[in-house]
Parts: C-alpha cells; sequence; structure tokens
C-alpha cells in the first residue's frame, strides 16, 4: 500500500465516504456510528454489562499502535517489523499431541491458531478440546455479530453438548450419580487454550445445570442414546440453541446473569465445528465459517477439498430451503440486498431471537427487561416479519474418510475467506510446510566444531529467512490476508496500515479473523488401513 492510497484511506474516512468491504456490502456511515445497530452487524455490543468484569482488552491491539479514532491530530500508519510481530502474534496458539509408548495413535498430529481483531473487543471466539469420556478431539471457529455474548457463549458449551450426545447410558448415569451425591464428576474435555482466553465465570453454574438437564433428558429417552456422530452434532447444535432462548425467557433474580443472557440471545454467532476420531471427520457447519482439507496429491500437487458450504443468500440450497419453509407470498422478500430479511448476512446461527421469536414474545421480554438499551438490545422487528423463525441453528454435517494424503484440515471465520480463496490457503500452509522442512536446524556438524563454523551456519540460516517466518501457520494465513499485494507478496506498509487502522475504519476494510489449522498424522492414518 502506497503512501497516497495510507492517505487516502485517512482523508476517505475524515470526509465521511461510505466505503465497502470486501466481500460484503456494509451499511455503515461515518458521522452516524453512535447510532449503529443490531441490524448493521458493526454494532459493538459490550459483554457485560457496567460495573462488571469486560473483555474489552481481550486480543485487542495494543494502545500504542493502533489509534482510537481518524479524528485523533498525530495520525500515522508507521510500525516497525517487530511491533507488527507483536500484534500479529499476540494470539498464537498451538498444542503437539503427546506420543505415547513411543507412539503416536492420534490422527492428530498438531493443530496451531491465531485470532486478529478488528471489532472492538473482537466478536469471534474459538474453541479445542479433547474428549475424555470418549474418543476423538474437537475443534470450533465461532463468529459472533451484533457482539460478542453470544459467540463467547457458544465457544464455552457447544463443545460439552456434543460430548455428552455422544456419551454412553452407563457413562450418563455416572455422572449423573455423582452430581446427586455431592462428588467429584467425570471431567468431560481437556481443553487446550490461550491465555487470554476467557469464560462467563459468573453464570457457569447455570449453564452446568442446563447441561445436566439435557444428559437427563438423554437418559429419560427408552432406549440407549447411541447417537451417531453426525446425530450427536446436530442434536448438540439445535439443544444449544433452544436452551439459549429459554434462559432469557426464564424467571432470573440476579440482575448480571439476566443481562448476560439477554445479550447472549440477542446477538449471533455462525459455528464450525470438527470431530476427528481416527480417520473419522465430521464436520457440523451452521452459518459462513468454513472448513477445507489440504490434499497432497501423487503427483506432488496440492488440492483443496471443501467441507463445508456458506450459509447465506448466495448459496442456491439455503434458498430453496427457506422457500419451502415459508410462503409463496415471501419469496421476494426473504432476501433483500443479498441478506436475509435484509439484516443478516448468515441464513444460519445461534441466537439472533429477532428473527426467531414472535413479535409478542419479543415485547413481553424486552418490555419487562432492565435499560436493554445500555446492553445495545434495540427493539427491531424488520419489515415482512410474517412467519418466524427464518433463521436456524440447525447444521450441516460433512463426513470424510482420512487418507494418508489428506495432511492438514484449516477451519476460519469469513474474515479470511474475505481475502483469501479456498486455493490460495491450501497453497499458504503446503508452501510454509515445506520451508519448515527445509529450514529444519542440522543436526550433523562438520568436526572439528569451532566458533568460526557455527557462525557460518547461523548466517546461513539467517539468509534462508528463517527469522522471518511465522512458525505458527495460522499467524502466517492472517499476514497474508491483511497484507498481500496484487502479486501475492506481503507488503510490509499494507500490512502496518491495515493493522493501525482505528476503530471507526478496520470493520470497513477488515473482519475479525480467527484461523484454526489442524495437521494430521500420516503414519497413523497409513496405520489403520495396514491393520484393517
Amino acid at each position: 500500500m502506497s503512501r497516497t492510497v495510507s492517505s487516502w484511506i485517512l482523508s476517505s474516512a475524515r470526509n465521511s465516504i461510505v466505503l465497502q468491504g470486501k466481500g460484503h456490502l456494509y451499511s455503515i456511515h461515518i458521522p452516524n456510528r453512535n447510532k449503529i445497530k443490531w441490524k448493521l452487524v458493526l454494532s459493538k455490543t459490550r459483554l457485560y454489562p457496567a460495573g462488571s468484569c469486560s473483555l474489552d482488552n481481550t486480543f485487542s491491539l495494543k494502545k500504542a499502535f493502533r489509534h482510537t479514532s481518524t479524528e485523533e491530530e498525530h495520525f500515522s500508519f508507521q510500525l516497525s517489523p517487530s511491533q507488527i510481530n507483536d500484534v500479529l502474534r499476540a494470539g498464537e496458539l498451538s498444542h503437539k499431541i503427546l506420543y505415547l509408548n513411543g507412539k503416536n495413535a492420534n490422527s492428530v498430529l498438531r493443530f496451531e491458531s491465531n485470532q486478529l481483531a478488528s471489532n472492538t473487543p473482537i466478536e469471534d471466539r474459538r474453541s479445542a478440546a479433547t474428549c475424555l469420556q470418549t474418543k476423538g478431539m474437537m475443534f470450533g471457529v465461532f463468529d459472533g455479530h451484533a457482539g460478542s455474548a453470544c459467540a463467547q457463549a457458544v465457544s464455552e458449551r457447544l463443545l460439552h453438548y456434543i460430548a455428552v450426545s455422544l456419551m454412553s447410558r452407563q457413562t450418563l448415569e455416572e455422572i449423573e450419580l455423582a452430581v446427586e451425591c455431592m462428588k467429584p464428576v467425570l471431567p468431560i474435555l481437556q481443553w487446550h487454550k490461550h491465555p487470554n482466553d476467557v469464560e462467563y465465570r459468573e453464570i457457569t453454574s447455570q449453564y452446568f445445570e442446563n447441561l445436566r438437564v439435557y444428559w437427563q433428558h438423554l437418559l429419560d429417552l427408552d432406549t440407549e442414546p447411541g447417537f451417531s456422530l453426525e446425530e450427536a452434532m446436530i442434536c448438540a447444535f439445535k439443544r444449544l440453541d433452544s436452551d439459549i432462548s429459554l434462559e432469557v425467557q426464564a424467571p432470573q433474580e440476579n440482575e448480571l446473569m439476566r443481562n448476560i443472557a439477554l445479550q447472549v440471545a440477542f446477538s449471533g454467532a455462525t459455528a464450525c465445528v470438527a470431530h476427528i476420531d481416527g480417520v473419522h471427520l465430521h464436520v457440523a457447519n451452521t452459518g459462513d465459517c468454513r472448513a477445507i482439507l489440504g490434499v497432497h496429491e501423487e503427483d506432488g500437487t496440492w488440492s483443496t477439498l471443501p467441507l463445508t458450504r456458506d450459509h447465506n443468500a448466495f448459496d442456491e440450497f439455503e434458498i430453496r430451503r427457506l422457500k419451502r419453509e415459508h410462503p409463496r407470498s415471501e419469496e421476494k422478500t426473504l432476501f433483500v440486498n443479498d441478506r436475509l430479511l435484509g439484516i443478516l448476512m448468515p441464513s444460519r446461527a445461534f441466537g439472533d431471537v429477532q428473527l426467531k421469536w414472535s413479535k409478542e414474545l419479543q415485547h413481553s421480554i424486552l418490555e419487562n427487561s432492565c435499560d436493554v438499551e445500555a446492553l445495545n438490545i434495540y427493539q427491531y422487528v424488520p419489515p415482512n416479519y410474517h412467519t418466524p423463525p427464518y433463521l436456524t441453528a440447525e447444521p450441516e454435517v460433512t463426513y470424510h474418510k482420512l487418507r494418508s494424503k489428506d495432511k492438514f484440515l484449516v477451519i476460519a471465520s469469513d474474515g479470511l475467506w474475505e481475502m483469501l480463496s479456498n486455493e490460495k490457503v491450501v497453497n499458504l500452509v503446503a508452501g510454509h510446510l515445506t520451508e519448515l522442512n527445509v529450514q529444519k536446524p542440522q543436526l550433523a556438524f562438520e568436526k572439528p566444531v569451532n566458533l568460526g563454523y557455527m557462525h557460518s551456519l547461523l548466517l546461513q540460516r539467517k539468509n534462508r529467512g528463517i527469522a522471518s517466518l511465522d512458525q505458527n501457520i495460522a499467524t502466517h494465513l492472517i499476514r497474508h490476508a491483511i497484507g498481500s499485494n496484487e502479486y501475492g507478496e506481503v507488503d510490509q506498509e499494507k500490512l502496518a496500515a491495515m493493522l493501525t487502522l482505528p476503530e471507526d475504519l478496520a470493520r470497513m476494510y477488515r473482519d475479525d479473523i480467527t484461523v484454526t489449522v489442524v495437521y494430521f498424522n500420516s503414519e497413523t492414518i497409513e496405520n489403520y488401513y495396514r491393520n484393517n
């Protein structure tokens, strides 16, 4: 990005030019930024009511780097390379699967993840966990809108709902007995979290009680729960969304818990969750997050295998589904300006009760609540709102049996896919893998080893560019997503400008980005086929 372009970005913001974000049209006008409401997707809803704990600093850019407004007198897009790296790498998370008895029986070798905020605070969330009572690992990416409250709640709860759905009756009975006897409950998940990851501690007990009601429901079924993985994921998604809706309708004396329930229900989140057990990969998707596989073909080339469809107005299957579910008289009003009822980009999501409840129920809940405007919750019923619900959290589940040539899985929020194509992402990950293999330090040294020889080796490594290579592949993808020029190369000036964009402008150029890359253990996968 040249200095001329950088100057144009700043002057256009100060002159209130309405800009277009890549891939989406954002209905925002700078002078009215303080009046932006839920329907504009760009609202900055607080996670917590005033006086309670705040997540505003989570994964936000350091204030020394990022401007808060285009109205600042001394405005600069300049960042040093080390400052750029500090910002990009703040949300890095990586985890390598432990080897057991010298062998790794898990088909997951390791995973790497990162986040970069555009909104303040970031509205994306992510989850990664190992199932302790059932087999497998789970990875989730959650893209919030109208605030981060719903994405936060779903990221904390959904993997538990899936794990419970997969448990045997005996395991569920053991857990229920432990709770009844007030004994320690068997752990369900082992979380793999970033130190800055947060949770709703004030409402954890209520979340647990509602999870318990769910497993009691499973125990009440006449037959062994025994869901297939696809059934378990669909049931978990739908049950959690139902609980989110019911929790805000239930009487609640605790004002803080009441306010959190309101914010969760009246904001929204899309979700993409992968469950990996041996060679069995299931991906459940609701909304416009995306999952793809990187495949290393026999001829040495790389190909892309999409595992999800974006649920929005550009998907013919979604358009036909919604037309089937509503009267013919509404066909022309279901999607307006490529948005559901002219409001929401994704056509499936958690929360967003404004598009699920009747007008009467919405009015009743908000009328009996405290100052909902202070929580950035607004009473807005879109035109042509006749036959709700228009929105569902039911996911589409894709099954894929892993092969030795399936090398990695990428799950990311739409902030990445707006900037990079599926093929570009796979090529970047593949190239990164190749560079890492080439640039691994040599273990064999010429003898005798002296200081001069060691210095020569260090210079060789530096010349190969190892010092500038992101070790975390998610960071590498984010760097290219926001910093690449028309030739596919990272432009340092553009990267600095995109990272220093002020809060009142950043969302018009880039969205929150969350990326998780899971690497598969080809040896384990090959052994599976060899033994079966």
